[in-house]
């Protein structure tokens, strides 16, 4: 072929290449090119923040919010949601500093992971038996747990954080902290069972289609309330981590994880029904929220500048979701 017909074809074959293009672009998760931008930011304003030490501090910050953030992109997979870290985690630090219980520090532990379970299952029972919207019931649970906590700190105050958490929270193997590679040691399992097992494909097939799931013979109702138990207990890792980093309980702690591990979530590719970022993306997504955190309080901006920067945040989240679905041709 030659002449016009040749052409015409060539610059058919390069706008579908360019379409092709876009849309990979606009499937990749919004975290990766953000984290580069920030990077770049950071080298350019504050080149600092880019030393060896300084990024590895980030890191273990970031770990308890990459911990909740699995838990939250289960949820999500399956058209759900979890708003209750904050309250697990406040149960969480009481349980372990407070003195309360004359208990050694691994029942301590282990009671803290069946909260954490007990938790998960109340929300899934209110969830799948009696169909309550997630937001509400994770929410309702999150402000009762708090206000449980902060009913008995009246009486009793939190105290020091146990040896172990924080040997776990603050110990290095030469430079690096010990915090991120318990969250690699949650992060790689979780990813590869859901990629080689059964349960990862029904998760799957229930953000699809929950109706079709269910007519298919999948057992939509235990999915869900594992994923919520599992949910729960990512969330008692993530205060483990939190404790022990900052060596003390608080009943102001882990309040900002639901909010941040929403935003990650999406921002790292996956959405309602989707999760097209797999576990990858809203780890970068954790790692790069809590870097630009990092790099405004290196600006000298306070929890106001903070709490607007995570308004802004969600809102580029819920975009990017629109932006990717309007792709996928949902809303055309």
């Amino acid at each position: 072929m030659s002449g016009p017909d040749s052409a015409a074809v060539g610059r058919t074959t390069i706008a579908d290449r360019l379409r092709a293009l876009q849309g990979a672009a606009l499937t990749l998760p919004v975290a990766y090119g953000g984290t580069l931008l920030l990077l770049l930011c950071a080298y350019i304003a504050r080149p600092a923040l880019l030393s060896p030490f300084l990024l590895l501090l980030i890191l273990r910050q970031a770990a308890p919010l990459g911990i909740a953030v699995l838990g939250q992109s289960l949820c999500m997979r399956v058209l759900s949601l979890d708003l209750s870290f904050g309250g697990v985690a406040m149960v969480v630090s009481y349980i372990l500093t407070a003195g309360m219980l004359p208990l050694p520090d691994w029942l301590l532990i282990l009671l803290c992971l069946g909260v954490g379970v007990a938790v998960g299952a109340v929300n899934a029972i209110f969830i799948t038996w009696l169909r309550a919207s997630s937001v509400i019931v994770t929410l309702a649970m999150a402000m009762v747990l708090g206000g449980i906590v902060i009913a008995f700190s009246q009486f009793r105050a939190p105290g020091d954080a146990p040896d172990l958490l924080r040997l776990v929270g603050q110990a290095r193997i030469g430079i690096v902290p010990v915090a991120p590679f318990v969250w690699l040691a949650l992060l790689v399992p979780l990813a590869l069972f859901l990629r080689l097992s059964v349960f990862g494909r029904h998760v799957d097939a229930i953000g699809a289609n929950p109706r079709a799931a269910w007519t298919s013979g999948i057992p939509v109702v235990q999915v869900i309330f594992t994923v919520h138990i599992l949910s729960a207990t990512f969330a008692v890792f993530s205060a483990f981590l939190l404790v022990g980093f900052v060596g003390v309980g608080s009943i102001d702690i882990g309040r900002d994880l639901a909010l941040n591990s929403l935003a990650a979530v999406i921002l790292g590719g996956v959405t309602f029904g989707a999760g097209r970022g797999g576990v990858v993306g809203p780890a970068i997504a954790a790692f790069m929220l809590t870097f630009l955190f990092n790099l405004l309080t290196s600006f000298g901006l306070g929890e106001p500048g903070k709490l607007m920067m995570q308004g802004a945040i969600v809102a580029l989240a819920a975009i990017a979701y629109t932006a990717r679905n309007r792709n996928r041709g949902i809303w055309k």
